[in-house]
């Protein structure tokens, strides 16, 4: 009862309060429904009194007009922002008048790359729209537009002119010539939309088309370009490694191995020393090697001298000693096609591929170490470098001479490869090699030569002839053929699917001795396609061979036996999980096929743990031969701990292991063991590298011997002239970026060290202008194209140039006094009368220029500019800009003009 006696009392009070609100507020609503009415009644009594108005006179040398505006609103020029989808936007002058934009005709249309031309007396812009027949006239003396022979009459106000510019109303852009203008009052913008191809847009196409041609050949236009230089002598890197094996059941053994790298002659020259405790030294194995390269030489583009990686038809198995000339250059030439290269290395290992010394892609390894990529085909004779880096930055280099059956050359062009030595074998025998390739159309390539090798007992010379074909979108076709040896034929076909197929025949003569295989014929089939989902990417590969054997001379009656493998393979990704499921396949004409299949996953689980499970599963005994699981972590940045166990379930062994890396700054050590009942080897290794710039050397944990280097040291352009001289400090604070290499940055001597560069290729430093924060300084040059030397660490030293400000106004003079007047072309001169810069008054005649270099300027009103506008100023200021850190302004400077005589 209480209760709802309270709840009464304080319902009845917030009644009362709302009756007194509502009161009041009737109050108001009357008393403004009877202002309106008033003013009602003022706005009917001015609609038939005449309107009272401003006369605003805007004064031009030749015309005075006078116009009309309502007292309650005011026009001026203003600077807003104009914004055109798919060029970008501009700040730009405009008249605005009440929540009207007028934009100035010639302004506009050199932003919209449109052709046009402003009278001397800023009262008429012509031109052509867009179609040179497209013939337009904005008029202001008699206040028409007549664009492709249409008159489009306007009302007085409409066209606007001032002492400087023209202004058209902006929905006569739209109306007349299809632009349409959304403006923006409170943002001060403007949008301008349009349905038409303009010539901004198509010029923007057509540069966008050049740089993706340029591109795809590999060039790129820079600020700056350095080129290679050649020197006599210089020293450049060092490799080191040394690996320690120690064994229960024999002997331990040291193997340790020294690179050096330098410049000799203008040429790479590259040197490795190996040893080995357990085989005496000797010269076969040790490697040398001096490559000369001048891509801008047609006729001769590489020397190599020294050990020779080459492409034989013979069986060569050690390295040949000699020399190889060739025109082909070193950079990377895109063709037409691709094929798909696949290998097994270690699991979770990412892998680059490289050709001719250029990045092409990289890849991580699947669960069971599987990687591949789809190779495009490329021109010329192509060096193959594929590099393996392990997750604590271990790296492998495999580098091989790309024999692709696919070889193309640009038409109507000729490319020769000869070599010629001798084999590092015990016979040492002399090989010869010359091989030409002719572009014959854009879709065939045709070739030849002779490889001679004196170690053949019968048939030492090798006449060959080779082809390649493009046949239709699709299909590559290659055919080759060595006489008395050998005939081979590949065909590869791709579809949109991403589902290819490869083909492979090779024939024997049956007496043939060069090839050391003891093969009648073989046979290859690989058909393989991708798969790829929102959330699963995968691979699928079937290969099948077929082998026959010739029969053996040796023997009267030697039969031929026929050798057929198969394999299919799975590969999987989904999230953070990789799985490999292969399923190989060997059979022969002996019967007992052996049939197996291996499962490896990889995954993560808490605590940054990688688990990587494998296991072996042999159809013949319907059971698994083999167990693994490894545990991998990264304990910090520089340390990496693994382990594992296995279980051989053939021969009943039980195996454990461990592997444990630290990476110094000057070198990446490692620790491995594994341990079994029946023995144990432990192995100690490290490696590095010592890099020798200005004067100084350096210690790194990567290779460096056969590539080139960058360091990068910005510095304070106090004089701006573009060079370092005394005195000059340097700068920290520098951003920049650089497409390959690691980089590094030294906070101490503020330099970057860009290393790993592949030699003769070119790399693009981009400096971000916005870098400091003073704006006083800044970089005139932005990109840099440095064409790395092999075995030298290149100095590049980058101005910040220091520069002044200099700033003032523009005031118009006449009888009722003066006032600051917009779009006056200020321009500063050098004390040498050439011309610093030029900037444009705003509307309010105020104006400045930033990036001036320290010394004595002049200023002065563009006199073409005064002529057009009839008028006159006898100013002309001399300023100086004083050398500083932080640089100099100079403000204050001012001009005045009058209407001329």
């Amino acid at each position: 009862m209480n209760y709802t006696s309270t709840y009464s009392c304080t319902n009845l009070h917030w009644l009362s309060f709302a009756f007194y609100r509502r009161t009041l507020l009737l109050c108001i609503l009357l008393v403004c429904c009877y202002t309106g009415f008033n003013q009602s009644i003022a706005i009917s009594d001015k609609a038939v009194i005449p309107k009272p108005v401003d006369t605003i006179v805007i004064v031009n040398p030749k015309v005075v007009v006078t116009q009309e505006r309502d007292k309650e609103y005011n026009d001026d020029e203003i600077l807003i922002t104009l914004n055109v989808p798919r060029i970008g936007s501009v700040e730009m002058m405009a008249y605005i008048y009440g929540e009207d934009a007028y934009l100035p005709v010639k302004d506009l249309f050199d932003f919209l790359k449109i052709s046009n031309t402003l009278s001397a007396g800023l009262d008429s812009v012509y031109g052509t729209f867009i179609n040179p027949a497209s013939t337009y006239v904005v008029d202001k003396v008699n206040n028409r537009i007549i664009y492709q022979g249409n008159v489009f009459e306007l009302q007085p106000n409409d066209l606007i002119r001032t002492e400087t510019n023209l202004y058209l109303h902006s929905n006569y852009f739209e109306k007349v010539f299809g632009l349409e203008c959304f403006f923006n009052f409170r943002a001060l913008s403007i949008t301008l939309n349009t349905k038409l191809e303009l010539p901004a847009i198509r010029e923007m196409q057509i540069e966008l088309m050049r740089k993706n041609i340029s591109s795809l050949k590999g060039e790129r236009i820079a600020d700056t370009t350095i080129n290679r230089t050649y020197h006599m002598f210089r020293a450049g890197m060092m490799d080191w490694a040394i690996s320690s094996n120690q064994l229960s059941t024999a002997p331990g053994f040291t193997t340790a191995s020294l690179g050096i790298g330098a410049v000799v002659a203008g040429g790479e020259t590259n040197l490795f020393l190996n040893y080995n405790s357990q085989i005496p030294l000797s010269l076969r194995q040790q490697y040398f090697s001096w490559r000369y390269v001048n891509n801008n030489q047609p006729a001769l583009r590489q020397v190599t001298i020294g050990k020779l990686n080459t492409q034989s038809i013979s069986s060569i198995f050690a390295p040949v000693t000699g020399i190889q000339v060739t025109n082909t250059p070193t950079t990377y030439r895109r063709s037409f096609g691709s094929y798909t290269l696949s290998n097994i290395t270690q699991p979770g290992w990412t892998v680059e591929l490289y050709i001719n010394n250029v990045l092409l892609n990289y890849t991580k390894a699947d669960a069971a170490g599987f990687f591949r990529f789809e190779v495009p085909l490329v021109y010329g004779s192509s060096i193959l470098i594929l590099r393996f880096y392990g997750p604590l930055g271990e790296e492998q280099t495999q580098e091989q001479t790309m024999n692709i059956p696919f070889n193309f050359v640009p038409v109507n062009q000729l490319e020769y490869t000869i070599t010629a030595g001798v084999v590092n074998n015990d016979s040492h025998g002399v090989f010869t090699r010359a091989l030409l390739n002719y572009g014959l159309t854009k879709r065939i390539t045709v070739g030849g030569g002779m490889e001679y090798l004196s170690t053949i007992s019968s048939g030492k010379v090798i006449p060959f002839v080779t082809a390649s074909a493009r046949l239709g979108s699709f299909t590559l076709l290659s055919a080759e053929h060595a006489y008395g040896v050998r005939s081979k034929a590949s065909l590869n076909f791709h579809l949109f699917t991403n589902l290819q197929f490869d083909v492979n025949y090779t024939r024997f003569n049956k007496h043939q001795v060069a090839v050391l295989y003891n093969y009648l014929e073989e046979r290859r089939i690989s058909i393989s396609m991708p798969f790829r989902t929102r959330t699963i990417a995968s691979f699928t590969r079937f290969i099948l061979n077929q082998y026959s054997t010739a029969p053996n001379p040796l023997l009267k009656q030697s039969p031929i036996y026929k050798f057929t493998s198969a394999e299919l393979l799975l590969s999987a990704i989904y999230k953070n999980i990789s799985s490999n499921f292969t399923t190989s396949a060997l059979f022969n004409e002996f019967g007992n096929p052996a049939v197996y299949s291996s499962f490896s996953l990889s995954f993560r689980i808490p605590g940054g743990i990688r688990l990587i499970p494998r296991a072996q599963y042999e159809f013949k005994k319907k059971n698994f031969n083999m167990l693994k699981a490894e545990g991998e972590k990264n304990i910090s940045r520089n340390c990496y701990l693994g382990l594992y166990l296995e279980k051989d379930l053939v021969n009943n062994i039980n195996y454990a292991g461990a592997s444990f890396r630290y990476n110094l700054q000057f070198a990446q050590t490692s620790f491995s063991t594994r341990q079994s009942k029946q023995y144990s080897t432990t192995n100690e290794s490290a490696h590095g590298s010592l890099v020798y710039t200005n004067k100084y050397l350096q210690a790194g944990n990567q290779a460096n011997v056969g590539k080139g280097g960058l360091v990068i040291a910005p510095f304070l352009d106090m004089n701006c002239n573009g060079r370092r001289d005394t005195g000059e400090p340097k700068v920290s604070g520098l951003k920049m970026k650089v497409n390959g290499g690691r980089t590094t940055r030294n906070d101490k001597d503020t330099t970057f060290r860009i290393m790993n560069l592949e030699a003769y290729n070119s790399y693009y430093i981009e400096l971000d202008k916005n870098s400091f924060d003073n704006v006083a300084w800044i970089m005139k040059k932005l990109s840099i194209r440095v064409a790395i030397n092999a075995n030298e660490v290149k100095i590049i030293e980058v101005p910040v140039a220091v520069v002044g400000e200099v700033s003032g106004s523009v005031l118009f003079k006449d009888n009722k006094g003066s006032k600051g007047l917009g779009r006056i072309t200020i321009k500063i001169y050098n004390s040498d009368s050439s011309l610093a810069g030029q900037t444009v008054t705003e509307a309010d005649g105020y104006f400045s220029f930033l990036g001036l270099a320290p010394g004595v300027y002049t200023a002065r009103i563009d006199p073409a500019q005064l002529q057009t506008l009839n008028m006159q100023s006898p100013d002309i200021k001399s300023f100086v800009i004083k050398q500083g850190r932080e640089g100099d302004v100079v403000d204050g400077l001012e001009f005045t003009l009058q209407m001329g005589k």
